[in-house]
């Protein structure tokens, strides 16, 4: 059998993925078979369960694939000059890939995906994993500001990392449900809370 170019191979997994991305949008999570996936990407069973195992496996490369694209966008600053901290929340919005995209069907994906972990354990360790390249990701950002002395480096740069993420997290919960959440509002809210005197200045 001849073997199948890259980038062939490339775009179909990108329309599975689409695809399914479709599907729990419209759907929900939960609701959305293997089949309906199949039938949205109008491929056949052995040709979707060649690159995935299940709705988890699909899930768990869609949050990836997010992940990748904000460690590429922290990648194009200078190790010398690393974004504030606050910046993070930009560059999370400007993701391309579901589920961390911008807008509001991408925020309700997101929340869907972490109700559905909580049900899925085999879900919930792919996030897990998911999860920890995140802090990783951030908790080296973190670790710059420690270094240059923009941070107080009492705190390890992995607990810093964790809230950060849980303000991101908590800004896609309010896109989710009021649909309306506004970034630079956000943005300015995070970078006040952050430039406020620290406890012993006082």
């Amino acid at each position: 059998m001849a073997r199948m170019p890259q980038e062939h191979l490339d775009a179909r997994r990108r329309q599975i993925l689409d695809a399914a991305r479709r599907c729990f949008i419209r759907n929900g999570f939960h609701a959305t078979s293997m089949q309906d996936v199949l039938a949205e990407a109008e491929l056949s069973v052995g040709a979707v369960y060649r690159y995935f195992k299940g709705k988890d496996d699909i899930i768990a490369a869609i949050a990836a694939e997010a992940l990748a694209e904000v460690a590429t966008a922290f990648d194009t600053h200078d190790a010398d000059e690393p974004p504030h901290l606050d910046d993070i929340v930009d560059l999370v919005l400007q993701v391309e890939k579901p589920p961390l995209a911008g807008s509001p069907e991408s925020a309700r994906l997101l929340v869907q995906i972490w109700s559905e972990a909580l049900r899925s354990p085999g879900l919930a360790a792919q996030l897990t994993e998911v999860m920890a390249a995140t802090r990783g990701v951030v908790g080296g950002l973190v670790a710059q500001h420690q270094k240059r002395g923009l941070l107080p480096d009492d705190v390890p740069a992995e607990q810093v990392a964790a809230v950060l993420i849980a303000f991101v997290d908590g800004f896609m919960v309010q896109r989710a449900v009021h649909g309306h959440a506004d970034a630079a509002a956000f943005r300015n809210g995070l970078h006040a809370l952050m430039s406020g005197p620290r406890r012993d200045d006082h």
